[in-house]
């Protein structure tokens, strides 16, 4: 017993150490939510191992998103991308454990998604750019911002899943 459980504190060690454990920021789209992909976009998180910190449904207003997509306001597609941001819900979520932001980006896929290796959500699940399904973080600091805009002090839960040990080290 003494052996198991100084093992499950090495392990949480471990991870606690691990400069590769962060949080990305995944967004299943209207198109998504339309289609009831959401069950399936977070079973694969889950089955990959990353544990889900924050979760929310909610229909954002163009505000919100011209905030979230400041980085392509220049872009001639921008007025069509809030038009369609805005038009039906969204689901939110925050996903943690190593390379959260690299994996989450390669289980999604490309962003066009007819680019997209078959396996990938995007691959399996999308035609259209204007419809590919999800927003996944690019990177590490653009997910901490993306999470902090999405997300309000003390919405995200820090636990244990039962699983940890069988999934690191």
């Amino acid at each position: 017993m003494v052996a198991t459980l100084l093992h499950i504190l090495v392990g949480f060690s471990k991870m606690a150490d691990d400069k590769r454990k962060e949080r990305t920021f995944i967004m299943v789209k209207p198109d998504g939510v339309q289609r009831g992909l959401v069950g399936e976009i977070m079973k694969r998180f889950e089955a990959r191992g990353y544990k889900l910190v924050g979760c929310k449904m909610c229909q954002p207003g163009a505000e919100h998103l011209k905030e979230h997509y400041v980085d392509l306001k220049s872009k001639p597609f921008f007025p069509g991308l809030i038009e369609y941001m805005t038009s039906g819900p969204v689901v939110a979520m925050a996903w943690e454990g190593t390379d959260a932001v690299k994996q989450g980006r390669k289980m999604l896929g490309e962003t066009k998604p007819l680019e997209s290796q078959p396996g990938t959500i995007r691959g399996d699940f999308c035609i259209d750019v204007g419809r590919n399904i999800c927003h996944g973080s690019d990177g590490v600091e653009s997910a901490k911002k993306e999470i902090a805009h999405w997300f309000k002090e003390g919405e995200l839960m820090s636990w244990t899943p039962c699983e940890f040990n069988w999934v690191y080290e």
